[in-house]
């Protein structure tokens, strides 16, 4: 099971009613139950509520019960019975979730995709509160304790994930075998458990997912169980399917989401996943302990750094008028920043409605550069690390054939600001951290975009925020 959560900033739903959640399947309902009341317009009987996520009943209800699988939740008149799928009667858990009323208003931002934005310094401080002390050498995720050595003797890494938390997934790629020395293989969920997969007993899966309630994750770390390997959850969602699924895991503490988009959750998975790593590498010697407090003293500076990249914002503003009626956009990374490239494409999709590709910037001579011309945007992620050079030439192959370039850069630089019709600086940092302050200007770019063209950036068409079916 996943560590449970200790932040001290948040307490449970909270109101005098006492709905209960239950979980049939993929499916989780609300259900007021026999331990409060809540007086309705009008009359005083106790109500019944159903619903697939608890925040839109928050300010109705104080804990919680998860169906498990095979289980049915029967309501009547307020009373609750759940049965399995023999008809045996089963005692309700009763579980109270960590969340605060007011993280699921708006706070005064006219979108939650904004609002969750800017309280990435937050989420992601809130995610290493209590697991990183860079200046005593401290870093623990108590979730995955039990089974660390699993997972730092493990031959191969599996990770499996859909869609921001697959590019959370690609980061993590990186992290572990450049860190830990590990072999990672990325995975759709949704392809994983259809093509047969090739999973050997001692393996690790490590399922990522924000609401711990996606479809096809939990359907792939079954199988990936069912051979022998070892499940480690990453999620945010306190007591999910995935959480009770894995072996151990870790919480993200990054507070609800509401946005459909995600963003602060892609951040904290980043950070949960980079200390994850950063564990294992400790603990296999393959970082040196001068390294690993580098990489300590890093993470906690991440917070404050995020905070000034998110200063770019009336710039990006400017840019987002600029490109607003663009058909097409390019984003390029190289590195760590390839999987930020994916992530920027997929926000600008998502909730503009343009169409957008992200690539290594090295493949864009293998096909894309023929898309190049006067009327394509080009987002180029380009720190100041060891692809540097590399990026600097992408660049000047795209301005040769009169793209429209858009840097996100290193503060400072000034090179790349001669060459790029428009630079977006961010602070420094160590290379393996980088994605979570470059990903914050795309982020900021696909919102205002969005707004701009007039569409509606939290709940985007055709989208849920958690996909439990297939």
């Amino acid at each position: 099971m996943l560590e449970r959560a200790v932040d001290p900033h948040s307490r449970a739903f909270s109101m005098a009613g006492t709905p209960r959640m239950f979980r049939f399947g993929s499916l989780m309902l609300m259900a007021l139950v026999g331990f409060g009341t809540l007086p309705l317009p009008g009359r005083g009987s106790l109500a019944s509520a159903v619903a697939s996520d608890a925040s839109p009943i928050l300010d109705y209800t104080t804990d919680v019960v998860y169906l498990n699988d095979h289980e049915i939740a029967l309501i009547n008149k307020g009373e609750l019975t759940i049965k399995n799928i023999n008809a045996d009667t089963q005692t309700p858990y009763v579980q109270t979730l960590d969340l605060e009323l007011d993280q699921i208003e708006k706070g005064g931002y006219p979108h939650f995709m904004l609002k969750e934005i800017f309280e990435q310094p937050k989420s992601i401080k809130d995610s290493m509160r209590g697991r990183v002390n860079a200046s005593l050498g401290h870093l623990q995720l108590g979730g995955i304790l039990q089974y660390a050595n699993k997972l730092t003797k493990a031959e191969r890494i599996i990770i499996v994930a859909c869609g921001t938390s697959w590019h959370a997934g690609l980061v993590a790629e990186y992290l572990f075998e450049d860190i830990a020395r590990i072999p990672v293989e990325v995975e759709y969920a949704s392809e994983f458990r259809y093509r047969n997969p090739i999973i050997r007993e001692g393996d690790v899966v490590i399922a990522i997912s924000q609401s711990g309630e996606t479809a096809d994750t939990l359907a792939a770390i079954e199988l990936a169980k069912s051979k022998g390997a070892v499940i480690f959850g990453v999620c945010n969602v306190v007591g999910s399917s995935i959480a009770r699924a894995s072996h151990e895991g870790a919480y993200l503490h990054a507070g609800p989401e509401i946005g459909v988009a995600s963003t602060k959750a892609f951040t904290a998975q980043v950070s949960v996943l980079a200390m994850m790593a950063i564990i294992v590498g400790n603990k296999k010697g393959t970082i040196t302990e001068s390294q690993y407090i580098a990489l300590l003293t890093e993470l906690e500076t991440i917070p404050q750094k995020v905070e000034k990249a998110l200063q770019s914002n009336e710039q990006i503003i400017e840019i987002a008028d600029k490109f607003k009626d663009a058909k097409n956009f390019l984003y390029l990374g190289r590195g760590y920043n390839f999987p930020v490239a994916l992530e920027g494409a997929l926000k600008l999709k998502e909730i503009s409605y343009i169409h957008a590709e992200g690539y290594p910037a090295a493949e864009m001579k293998h096909g894309p550069i023929a898309l190049i011309d006067a009327e394509m945007p080009v987002c180029v992620i380009a720190p100041q690390d060891n692809s540097y050079e590399k990026i600097v030439s992408n660049i000047q192959e795209v301005r040769a054939r009169k793209g429209r370039v858009i840097a996100v850069v290193t503060e400072g630089d000034s090179h790349i600001r001669n060459m790029a019709e428009h630079t977006i600086e961010v602070p420094a940092t160590h290379e393996a951290l980088m994605p979570l302050l470059t990903v914050i200007p795309l982020q900021l770019l696909s919102y205002h975009i969005a707004v701009m063209r007039g569409c509606n950036v939290d709940q985007p068409r055709n989208l849920a925020k958690s996909v439990t079916v297939e």
